[in-house]
């Protein structure tokens, strides 16, 4: 597929924001704003469509250049939260001798989308000793549909084993022209259960999710774009549009996974917080190692197997609204200026007249409103309040914002820089303590630890919140539209979750090659898939993950720092000067630096950064042992080092975390366990390069 334009739009819950960009130099080629449309009949999904009509005919692409259109979405997530859902009807099957404990743990009645209103759901259950029998199963479907069942699961014991009973019934159901979901195709880890949970709020969805795919898909076809029409999932990658058609609960927390993208693949963030700041919310997320951190995701405060991004999500943000107690500020937000209907003080376009104006406040949680001539018209928010503090780049407010805000600020009986500061005081003050939460949760380096800035609200908080902090900040490029580049940017991703117990290295090469069909299957390239596979001990399973792009593309061409910037950025990068890093090995676009000591015992293990050309340190490491060496030589090689180089811990024995550098790409193989599972996959990596390559191995001795 030759190189043509992404078109990325972003669903916040302020604006819609669509984007064009130039996949081979990523450069920007157009962008378009409009008002999120949560009151539409189709709702958020029509200013998707909105959004790209107008990207289009600003920009005058032809049909031909476009190469793929990604969205994130909050429809699912609005779907639950509004109770637009389907009653769905549970099909258990089991054996005769499990009938009564299968159809215990699969009755899901505890998912409460409002107080006191539950997902609705009804019950039947079916044996299968002789297999899936259709009449039978044809009379539970009559019964359940007779109870309200619009949508159906298929929920199985013992199906991470045997998944075919499940299978067999889902396929049925379909052809019939039912919508179906199986539990199987959600997980493969044990647990009915959940399982069963996971698989009835997917099926809930499906109406509401296929109603928003058949509308953007048609709009998208009737513009005369054939290109392929993609999904922001809630791990951060993408999927096709007939994916979301089956599994549509992958997209639950796609909003906040926008910006996480685009922090990973357009500002090259490696290592930091990214705050991704709208005019209603803000998401904080933690990159570690240039891989967001995930969690499980949670519906209604109920466990699901799902995997998202773990995105802190906090009702503050560039438009939030002051809150009042007589005449002083004592809060801001959740409420939006937009979500209110009121305009930022900064930019309302009413005439300055104060004798029309009158402070209001709005709801019982008294927000600041001033009226003009009776109607709400305009409020204080942080983005107004950074302006009058200089920390957006003004150097002067027009004569109808000084009307305005000294208007205010004597209504309420203090100075406009009082006013400010403390809107940015109490708006920063809720963002820091989250800051302060993740840092201790994800044990993070509060030295070298950068705060990241994106979306249209970031100039109003992100600064002040890093000065208030002691800590170092940047804001993104194209900030105000880095959700949407991050959508059009986006790989398509797989994640494969089974349980099993020590993993033998062919059941680990099976699982990377089913991860490797399935981005394959979704149109990722060949030459573009990255697959990491982690070995969980503790719970027992193992997960596999596969990322790929849609097309094959060179590196881009960018001018890079000269060496001395380099060494520079690795001293800053390890905490030390410039005269205590040492450059220990390089290959293609990869450089190590590591910190050595200089008394006279020096241990074997080192502080170690591992920077690209760019000058943007990929990999942290702390006792790293750095071996250069070539891909003929590393099968026998690795066993020695990791022999070498294990530890022990109350488990027994503690193998090194272990990468390899190759000249174009890093080889990530720190989730495995076993110098078995190592090797297989290393290995595997590495049959396409010749046994002359040269080649940097790096372990990290666990303590």
């Amino acid at each position: 597929m030759t190189a043509g334009i992404k078109i990325g739009i972003d669903v916040g819950g302020t604006f819609t924001h669509a984007v064009a960009v130039d996949t081979a130099s990523h450069q920007l080629l157009g962008k378009v704003r409009i008002p999120t449309t949560h009151r539409a009949e189709l709702g958020v999904a029509a200013g998707v469509v909105q959004a790209l009509q107008a990207l289009l005919k600003l920009t005058g692409l032809a049909p031909g250049q476009i190469q793929l259109i990604a969205h994130s979405t909050t429809q699912a997530t609005n779907a639950l939260l509004e109770g637009d859902v389907a009653t769905v009807g549970i099909i258990a099957l089991s054996r005769r001798l499990l009938g009564w404990v299968t159809q215990a743990q699969t009755r899901v009645r505890d998912v409460e989308l409002a107080p006191g209103q539950f997902l609705p759901t009804c019950h039947g259950w079916l044996a299968t000793d002789g297999g899936v029998n259709p009449r039978d199963l044809e009379r539970l479907v009559n019964r359940l549909q007779h109870q309200g069942a619009q949508v159906f699961v298929v929920t199985g014991a013992f199906a991470v084993d045997d998944p075919a009973p499940e299978q067999q019934g889902v396929t049925w159901l379909r052809q019939q022209g039912y919508l179906a979901t199986a539990g199987c195709e959600l997980s493969q880890l044990y647990g009915l259960g959940l399982r069963t949970r996971t698989a009835v709020i997917n099926a809930a969805i499906l109406p509401r999710m296929l109603a928003t795919a058949q509308a953007t898909e048609q709009a998208v076809r009737a513009s005369g774009i054939t290109a392929p029409v993609m999904v922001m999932r809630s791990d951060g990658g993408i999927m096709g549009i007939e994916e979301m058609r089956q599994r549509p609960i992958l997209t639950i927390l796609s909003g906040p996974a926008a910006g996480v993208a685009a922090a990973l693949g357009y500002a090259r963030v490696s290592e930091g917080l990214f705050l991704d700041v709208g005019g209603t919310s803000t998401d904080i997320s933690v990159i570690i190692q240039g891989r967001p951190q995930v969690k499980t995701a949670e519906v209604a405060g109920k466990r699901l197997y799902l995997k998202a991004l773990d995105v802190r999500t906090l009702g503050i943000a560039g438009g939030s609204v002051p809150r009042l107690q007589g005449t002083q500020v004592v809060d801001v937000g959740p409420r939006s200026a937009h979500i209110a209907n009121l305009q930022y003080m900064s930019f309302t376009d009413t005439a300055p007249e104060p004798a029309h104006w009158q402070r209001q406040v709005l709801t019982a949680q008294h927000y600041l409103a001033v009226a003009d001539r009776g109607e709400p018209a305009w409020t204080f928010t942080p983005t107004d309040a950074a302006m009058v503090l200089g920390l957006l780049g003004e150097d002067s407010l027009d004569s109808a914002v000084k009307t305005r805000l000294a208007w205010l600020a004597e209504d309420l009986g203090v100075t406009p820089t009082v006013l400010a500061q403390r809107v940015l005081d109490l708006a920063s003050r809720r963002v820091q303590r989250v800051i302060e939460r993740l840092i201790a949760e994800y044990e993070l380096e509060r030295r070298t630890l950068v705060l990241v800035g994106g979306g249209g609200g970031a100039g109003a908080l992100v600064p002040y919140v890093a000065q208030k902090m002691g800590l170092e900040y940047w804001l993104a490029p194209d900030a105000e539209v880095i959700a949407a580049i991050g959508v059009a940017l986006g790989l398509i991703q797989e994640t494969i979750e089974r349980s099993m117990v020590n993993p033998t290295p062919a059941e680990v090469r099976q699982l990377r090659q089913e991860v490797v069909q399935a981005v394959m299957r979704m149109g990722a390239h060949p030459a573009t898939i990255r697959v990491r596979v982690e070995v969980d001990q503790r719970q027992q399973k193992i997960t596999a993950i596969g990322t790929g792009a849609l097309e094959f593309q060179t590196r881009r061409e960018v001018s890079a720092p000269e060496p001395a910037q380099l060494l520079t950025l690795a001293a800053h990068a390890l905490g030390c000067r410039p005269d205590q890093v040492q450059l220990v090995a390089a290959r293609g676009d990869y450089a190590i630096y590591q910190r050595y000591a200089s008394h006279r015992w020096r241990s074997p293990y080192a502080p170690v950064r591992v920077m690209d050309c760019d000058g943007v340190v990929v990999l942290k490491l702390q006792r790293a042992v750095v071996c250069p060496s070539t891909v003929g030589e590393l099968g026998q090689r690795l066993g020695e080092l990791l022999a070498t180089h294990k530890t022990y811990g109350d488990g027994g024995e503690l193998y090194p975390a272990v990468w390899v550098v190759v000249p174009e790409r890093i080889l990530d193989f720190s989730g495995l366990v076993t110098p078995a599972q190592m090797l297989a996959l290393v290995g595997l990596e590495l049959e396409a390069y010749a046994e002359a390559t040269e080649i940097i191995v790096l372990l990290e001795v666990k303590v």
